[in-house]
């Protein structure tokens, strides 16, 4: 008799804290807001501002000195050492939209901003803060979309990749 209440009680204090517990809003209040856009020069991370719509891109994100970079996929000049600032495709992702831009001179992958990145929920921004860091460092480390993906970060990674490998076709 007293096996049958132990495992009536047992049970019965699982299920409370089955339907108890609301795992949407679990942990959000550590969590900090995600930046507007995420940049690096030569694999340091840093944050900057951006627009949110695909068609802009600004060329001074994660930069230092730049005086006479162009905007979009075009090149100034036809110096191969010239700074240039490629826009990749947004990248439609199951979470939301991915664009990386890119600075480059002579060839080399300089310096990646990632423009757009799903950012709906606490858990997004804790994936993205978490991954875009790692994706931006293994691109320049590498000077190739032929990156390994974040894992716990597939979608992210995916979209990344791809909206890089448009950028890199651009340049």
């Amino acid at each position: 008799m007293r096996r049958i209440t132990y495992w009536v009680l047992s049970t019965l204090s699982v299920v409370v804290l089955l339907f108890g517990f609301d795992a949407s809003s679990h942990g959000t209040n550590t969590v900090a807001t995600p930046p507007a856009a995420i940049s690096s020069t030569s694999g340091s991370s840093s944050t900057g501002s951006s627009g949110s719509t695909s068609s802009s891109s600004s060329g001074t994100s994660g930069t230092s000195g730049t005086s006479g970079g162009s905007s979009g996929s075009s090149s100034n000049g036809s110096s191969s050492s010239a700074k240039k600032t490629v826009t990749g495709d947004v990248a439609d992702t199951q979470w939301g939209p991915v664009q990386v831009q890119l600075t480059m001179k002579g060839g080399t992958i300089k310096a990646v901003s990632v423009l757009q990145y799903p950012s709906g929920n606490g858990r997004d921004a804790e994936i993205n803060n978490y991954a875009l860091p790692i994706l931006i460092q293994e691109t320049t480390q590498k000077q190739s979309a032929g990156i390994d993906m974040v894992s716990g970060a597939t979608v992210t990674s995916d979209g990344y990749i791809r909206s890089l490998q448009s950028a890199i076709d651009k340049a």
